[in-house]
């Protein structure tokens, strides 16, 4: 089953303003990740081809990296997870600000194909939206509406939370 899930925001700042926090993913100063609400992205090393790591269950390697503009990780955990995920920084087609956009791609089998539309699409969608409503604050503007948790991303953290 192929799945393609697109998040993007445009952001009030530079390219380089946007590229910087991307570059910053997983590092001691990530002003990127939604944190504390979200695992934290860890990676083994610094952010470049080869780093290995994750989030909570989801694990993956970076793959690519071109600094400011665009880094991919491809999937290694869960099962069933067989595709990649990445940030792109690009020019905001209105002409005004930074579009940074993040896109899963992949093909789900075994467990996956239950897994990603029971758990984890929901939960990733809810931490996409914070993550996005994070990098606008990280430079320096307000969020209109920020991202709200729908009562299934809220029953589905809970159950996670009470997982030994």
């Amino acid at each position: 089953m192929p799945v393609l899930n697109i998040h993007e925001r445009t952001i009030p700042a530079s390219e380089s303003t946007v590229g910087a926090l991307l570059d910053g993913l997983a590092g001691p100063d990530d002003r990127l990740w939604p944190g504390p609400a979200w695992p934290r992205m860890c990676l083994d090393g610094p952010l470049a081809v080869g780093a290995s790591g994750g989030h909570g269950p989801v694990r993956y390697r970076v793959v690519g990296h071109q600094p400011g503009l665009w880094v991919r990780f491809r999937f290694t955990g869960p099962r069933g997870f067989d595709g990649f995920h990445e940030f792109t920084v690009h020019p905001a087609p209105e002409g005004d600000g930074t579009l940074l956009r993040h896109t899963v791609a992949m093909r789900l089998h075994g467990p996956g194909r239950l897994t990603w539309p029971l758990a984890f699409r929901h939960l990733h969608d809810a931490l996409l939206e914070d993550c996005l409503d994070q990098a606008v604050r990280a430079c320096g503007a307000t969020v209109p509406t920020p991202a709200r948790w729908s009562p299934y991303v809220r029953a589905l953290r809970s159950l996670a939370r009470r997982r030994p």
